[in-house]
């Protein structure tokens, strides 16, 4: 019953600000499942932009804690958030399973809302007062796999709109993975965003995991990325973000990564959930940030 009452508190109906844009609005596609909210600093054109992914294994999002949380805690230290709430498979379809039948939600269509809120953030700059050339996207847990996922796979274009390819780089500029998921394989996956991402059936297909597992798929190209998780996390297996760190480091990827020893797992920008320790993810990625554009 406790974890019943967690996901609906997760997905309890939240409008973050009246500034709320539906990015797929113009073609009337997944108008009302995206939304993407810009949190702007007050120095916006000199402050770089973080695209938030919350986590939620690929099934609902914490929209709150490693949403709307996140997006003012970095505006409120001048830089610019853009909240992005990207399909997820749903409650439905981790109750009853229903994607046994039906498509439902799955890959591609998070990373596809993702690329277009890259795409958008970049070509609506001007009216939106940013720099395009200094966005990132940050996420936690899934969101954190989303976030990596951006980097790894920005060649292809997946939002197929009907003006063709995007003219913008679909390249984020930096990556946050808070806690996240990395691996689709094995022992240290999280069988329920494996299950949220890949769907039913796509959870069985070995050429399917490979794909979406992001140790696997480190491009040449892949922006600098700032990694943190803790050894105790119960949820996602510590050792996914060591896979993460040992590919990136194979693949000469400027990245920082920070093991806590305690801290557990969705505690995003929180003071009360986590550790003191873990806490300090915070500072730590501010000045990571702000040593990236000295």
């Amino acid at each position: 019953m406790m974890l019943i009452s967690l996901l609906f508190s997760f997905l309890a109906v939240i409008t973050p600000s009246s500034k709320t844009i539906a990015p797929w609005a113009d073609l009337e596609r997944h108008a009302d499942e995206v939304k993407i909210t810009p949190y702007l600093a007050d120095d916006s054109r000199n402050a770089p932009t973080v695209i938030v992914c919350p986590g939620g294994s690929y099934h609902w999002l914490d929209v709150k804690g490693e949403g709307i949380e996140v997006a003012e805690w970095l505006q409120d230290n001048g830089i610019n958030a853009v909240l992005l709430q990207y399909r997820t498979a749903g409650l439905g379809s981790f109750i009853w399973h229903y994607r046994f039948l039906f498509r439902g939600r799955k890959h591609p269509d998070m990373i596809c809302d993702v690329q277009r809120t890259i795409r958008y953030v970049r070509e609506n700059a001007d009216s939106l007062g940013i720099d395009p050339d200094r966005v990132g996207v940050m996420g936690f847990s899934a969101g954190g796999h989303l976030a990596m996922s951006s980097a790894c796979f920005s060649d292809r274009d997946y939002t197929n709109l009907p003006q063709g390819p995007s003219e913008v780089s679909l390249r984020p500029d930096f990556v946050g993975a808070i806690y996240p998921v990395v691996t689709m394989n094995g022992e240290y996956a999280h069988k329920r965003s494996r299950r949220g991402l890949l769907g039913e059936w796509g959870v069985y297909s070995s050429r399917k995991r490979d794909l979406m597992s992001i140790e696997e798929n480190i491009p040449q190209d892949c922006p600098p990325v700032f990694l943190i998780n803790c050894k105790d996390d119960p949820v996602v297996d510590w050792h996914n973000s060591v896979i993460l760190d040992e590919a990136l480091t194979d693949a000469g990827v400027r990245h920082k990564y920070i093991l806590y020893e305690t801290g557990k797992h969705g505690f995003g920008v929180s003071n009360i959930y986590g550790s003191p320790e873990c806490r300090k993810w915070r500072d730590e990625f501010l000045v990571w940030l702000s040593e990236l554009y000295e």
